[in-house]
């Protein structure tokens, strides 16, 4: 079967056609991604704006045009912090389903950690019994999954993300090292709170996907343009994050939109995102963390 899933999240708004066989994720057809930014201003006032709105609405009218091509049998989108988070949640997903004939599933913290964990984890080897943590950071949450092999067994979706916690924190260009440490007090509370220290114990493995992991996989070998053979299974240290995340910082937003490796859309919100990304590998103690590609749109089109 030929399906599309759309992923509208709190920053970005993603496309994946593939076809799907006996329970596998063929090559990509198409593999889209636009910042949209739908959850800005949601953690403020609880809505989202129309403003916000209307970047996703441009962007699924081309995505539209793209599943119509493909000749696709099955188009699903899948919605997550910022629709769930927002008193009009509904009525976007209701409009979703109207005007672009996408089935919209608005999904609960449980059915998306299994699915993040589902894509991340569906090349490995089934048997592998490695205790893993899948650390999904977005625009809106943080979602943890651990597990073994390909069923989780714990998750929470931590209340920080990039873009709610750059508006909470990051005002300044470049952002001061009281901000940023105040980000990162911030986001190390949340975390702290939503993992029991025997879950944080036992993981021996962690594996990142979305945005942040991704593009920090890019710019730490140059990547132009964008390269997702080479960003898949990259191995990305500590040591590597926190001198990416210095270099990052130390500059204004319109120098950080020039950094080879890194799409001029995820600046404003890069340094929030390395910040999540450390404080979990040190919550969990864990030097390095593996990067990959295989992400909820993946879980999508094998799970729903």
């Amino acid at each position: 079967m030929r399906r599309a899933v759309v992923d509208i999240g709190s920053n970005s708004t993603r496309l994946l056609i593939a076809d799907v066989q006996d329970g596998r994720v063929g090559d990509a057809l198409e593999r889209r991604t636009e910042i949209t930014r739908l959850g800005a201003g949601v953690d403020a006032d609880g809505h989202l704006s129309d403003e916000a709105m209307q970047r996703v609405y441009t962007v699924l009218d081309d995505y539209r045009k793209l599943i119509d091509e493909h000749g696709v049998q099955d188009a699903v989108a899948v919605l997550t912090s910022a629709v769930r988070d927002a008193a009009n949640g509904q009525e976007f997903a209701d409009a979703v389903r109207e005007r672009w004939g996408l089935e919209p599933h608005v999904l609960s913290g449980d059915v998306e950690a299994r699915l993040t964990f589902r894509g991340a984890t569906s090349e490995r080897d089934p048997d592998d019994r490695t205790p893993t943590l899948v650390i999904d950071i977005g625009g809106g949450s943080t979602e943890f999954v651990i597990g073994t092999g390909r069923e989780m067994d714990f998750h929470v979706s931590n209340q920080a993300g990039v873009v709610r916690q750059t508006e909470r924190h990051l005002h300044s260009d470049p952002p001061t090292a009281g901000e940023q440490a105040a980000l990162a007090r911030d986001v190390r509370e949340i975390l702290r709170a939503g993992v029991p220290e025997s879950r944080r114990r036992a993981v021996a493995h962690a594996i990142a996907v979305a945005g942040t992991a991704t593009s920090l996989a890019s710019i730490a070998q140059e990547l132009e343009p964008y390269d997702p053979d080479k960003v898949e299974g990259y191995v990305v240290s500590a040591e590597e994050c926190r001198g990416i995340l210095a270099r990052l910082a130390a500059m204004t937003l319109p120098e950080r939109r020039q950094v080879r490796g890194l799409h001029p859309d995820r600046a404003p919100t890069i340094v929030a995102g390395v910040i999540i990304l450390l404080e979990t590998l040190d919550l969990f103690g864990l030097e390095q963390v593996e990067v990959s590609e295989h992400d909820i749109l993946r879980g999508a089109a094998l799970g729903l």
